[in-house]
């Protein structure tokens, strides 16, 4: 036992020393990186600059080419020919420059995600207070169907580039799809009046916390990022996540508010389901799919928590 005992000390020690090293050159490869980064970014700025520049004055040759004598039309041709070299040359130039890098792709998708935020939260305050008819439903439905669909389609490409979102938040928005699908093909009628507001009011409450988690998450990114602690194509998403802890636990009593709301929802569909005038089977497939989001969203919200106390209290013990 004791020469065991001596071999995986051994083993420890060799390992730690690789680690050690693995992370002096880890470091040096993501400062090389930064300075790749710099380059490419002062790079493509001084070819758009250079591009903008040379259209005026191809643009200016153009308007003073009727009006020129035969000397200055000539100096004017030879200009015209540099200038589309010029433009060949830069061609070549961006065949070494990053055409569409995922942190461009990530930002559009963390500025997509706000914007529509804005606009179903609107959607949703117009539609429960002063547009009281079907088709503005629909349209907002509508509206809610592309945008998750929008985000299943974008987080699919930038998870392929490195994005590390996994887990029920990747199915989340799946989800969400299917139930606003649903809710567009539910028909007007005494069922639909019964819920409509209940809903409207819950997309408001849902479309306020997420305007809020998008702030306070992109900070705490941005912070975590500069560290070195999360990558750069993280994501902000609609639940909690243990890199969020610091900062922003006070999310949590809005969040769990929101996932027992949709409980609520839940529970107030399978009464309607129940109804002698319910003949719709959206209904009872709202039920159940708010009943799903519920405990996706409860019960991965209360292991990430659970998980974080558990490892804080770890913490602790060994101070």
């Amino acid at each position: 036992m004791l020469l065991q005992s001596e071999r995986y000390q051994r083993e420890w020690r060799e390992l730690e020393e690789e680690f050690q090293q693995l992370q002096e050159t880890h470091k040096v490869y993501r400062q090389k990186l930064e300075e790749l980064n710099n380059l490419q970014a002062a790079c493509s700025s001084s070819i758009r600059k250079q591009k903008r520049k040379l259209k005026d004055l191809k643009y200016s040759l153009q308007r003073c080419k009727h009006k020129s004598s035969p000397e200055e039309s000539d100096l004017i041709q030879q200009i015209n020919t540099q200038i589309k070299d010029r433009q060949n040359i830069f061609f070549d130039m961006e065949a070494y420059l990053p055409k569409r890098n995922g942190f461009a792709y990530k930002d559009e998708y963390e500025k997509f995600k706000l914007y529509l935020t804005i606009i179903l939260l609107l959607g949703a305050v117009a539609c429960r207070f002063i547009l009281h008819y079907r088709v503005t439903d629909e349209v907002f439905n509508f509206l809610l169907v592309w945008y998750y669909c929008t985000l299943t389609i974008r987080e699919s490409i930038l998870i392929s580039n490195g994005s590390r979102i996994k887990g029920w938040w990747v199915s989340h928005h799946y989800v969400s799809t299917f139930l606003s699908g649903v809710m567009l093909t539910w028909p007007d009628g005494l069922m639909y009046q019964m819920f409509r507001n209940q809903f409207l009011a819950f997309s408001i409450f849902q479309s306020c916390v997420q305007f809020l988690q998008y702030y306070y998450q992109s900070g705490c990114l941005y912070r975590l990022c500069a560290l070195g602690k999360r990558n750069h194509l993280d994501l902000t998403v609609e639940g909690f996540q243990s890199w969020m802890w610091r900062g922003l636990t006070f999310l949590l009593p809005f969040l769990f508010f929101g996932h027992f709301w949709q409980l609520y929802n839940a529970i107030t569909l399978f009464e309607l389901s129940r109804h002698t005038e319910c003949k719709e089977w959206q209904v009872f497939v709202l039920a159940l799919t708010f009943l799903l989001l519920f405990l996706g969203n409860f019960l991965t919200t209360l292991k990430v928590v659970h998980t974080k106390l558990q490892k804080n209290e770890d913490e602790m013990k060994k101070l």
